[in-house]
């Protein structure tokens, strides 16, 4: 009998991803504790938030090689071990230096996540049901957090208190964890709850060039993929977007509207709950249209015209708008923006397919280094300016820029049997 035992595993995935961006988010709903606590300005927040990115960054780029190498399973139970008990010792920080080195930390443990999403798809899914796959973990997944963790954050802080509020999210890390040690395999060989029918169907649907189950990083070629460097640049234009919203969006409605925290993050929901249509429909697009056009271009397409319908619909933000006109732009602006969630996995398999843990970390990186500039950019914009306006129009100039990287820039790769030879006789 046929199993479908390879859903349970990307629900896995999935469950992690809705916990890591429910723990980092969760400070954007502390900041007024935070700065009375340990005396930090709003500018210093915007640090804080960077420094996340800093170490997420880093650990991103070193994730994809470790998760190719070691594989996910083992990594990611790393993974959460740091972040649960960094997340835990957020409320006991005792100052923003203390801060500083633990969201550092906790960008550190969280950053595995993606590449390991990433290869686990590429190998428990034929090619025909990654779209929709990555576009759980990469835009239902991350949106669906956001829009659940507002209510979810204001509703514990009020039962648990804030400090109280980081310890149950640190205790999710833990109960995700038991549950990973007992159905978390690398591979579907590896796994005793998938069937022999199971395995044939995913093995008929693997690329060819899919490589080994577990492998060393090939340095060389992954750092000349052109492919993967747009999907890189394109991943940072979305990345300022997405980061700056969700570190300061509670922070805009609150000081731009004089509304409450509780009604700023009742707010919230809207620009997320679009962010997981669009997701959703960004899945099926590019999956349906990568089956009528098999080529690499096909999804850069996608991803192009969603990056500039993004960019276009925030720029009412720049004209002082009503709170209800900056809700639709910002939504517009999200769900479009969103529609690209799990594209970027795709096509950094699709750019180094042999290498999909190592891609993903590499773009995974970009993505991080948007997290890095854009809290910072816009707190010393709000602090020099008392006004996010400015902050809008980089965000909007930034998404259109990426839009015509990823329309103009993408080729298809040549592939041919001597290129497939020297690739595999060079490792580094």
């Amino acid at each position: 009998m046929s199993t479908r035992f390879r859903f349970v595993t990307l629900g896995l995935v999935v469950g992690l991803i809705i916990i890591n961006y429910i723990d980092r988010s969760a400070v954007s709903y502390a900041v007024e504790p935070l700065e009375q606590e340990f005396g930090i300005t709003t500018a210093q927040y915007g640090i804080i938030s960077s420094v996340f990115s800093l170490g997420y960054m880093i650990a991103a780029f070193l994730s994809g090689p470790l998760v190719d190498r070691f594989g996910t399973r083992r990594v990611l139970l790393v993974a959460v071990a740091l972040f649960s008990v960094t997340t835990a010792l957020i409320p006991i920080a005792g100052s923003f230096a203390g801060l500083l080195v633990i969201r550092l930390l906790l960008g550190i443990g969280e950053a595995p996540a993606f590449p390991a999403a990433t290869r686990t798809v590429s190998r428990w899914l034929p090619v025909r049901e990654r779209g929709v796959a990555l576009a759980l973990c990469g835009g239902v997944a991350v949106s669906g957090s956001l829009l659940i963790s507002g209510p979810l954050l204001t509703w514990l802080t009020d039962l648990v208190g804030w400090r109280g509020m980081f310890w149950t999210l640190a205790i999710l890390g833990v109960v995700w964890a038991l549950f990973a040690l007992t159905l978390l395999r690398d591979l579907p060989e590896e796994s005793s709850r998938v069937s022999e029918a199971e395995r044939a169907l995913i093995a008929e649907g693997q690329e060819a060039d899919a490589g080994a189950g577990r492998s060393r990083v090939r340095w060389r070629p992954l750092l000349t993929n052109r492919n993967l460097w747009v999907v890189s640049g394109g991943y940072f234009a979305w990345g300022f977007m997405f980061w700056a919203f969700m570190y300061w969006l509670p922070s805009f409605l609150s000081e731009g509207y004089g509304l409450s925290l509780k009604e700023a993050g009742a707010f919230s929901i809207a620009p997320w709950a679009c962010g997981i249509v669009g997701a959703l429909a960004g899945g099926v697009i590019v999956d349906r249209v990568y089956r009528r056009s098999p080529r690499i271009r096909s999804r850069f397409a996608v991803m192009g015209a969603a990056l500039l319908l993004a960019g276009c619909s925030l720029v009412p933000l720049a004209i002082s708008p009503t709170l209800t006109v900056a809700l639709i732009s910002i939504s517009l602006g999200v769900g479009f923006g969103f529609v690209t969630g799990g594209i970027w996995w795709v096509a950094a398999i699709d750019a180094a397919p042999d290498q999909p843990g190592s891609a993903a970390g590499f773009a995974d990186a970009a993505f991080a280094s948007s997290g890095i500039v854009a809290p910072s950019v816009m707190g010393f914009i709000v602090a020099g300016t008392g006004s996010f306006t400015s902050g809008f129009v980089v965000m909007a100039g930034l998404a259109v820029a990426g839009a015509l990287l990823m329309l103009l820039v993408p080729r298809e790769p040549a592939r041919t049997a001597a290129s497939a030879t020297e690739a595999a006789g060079n490792p580094a």
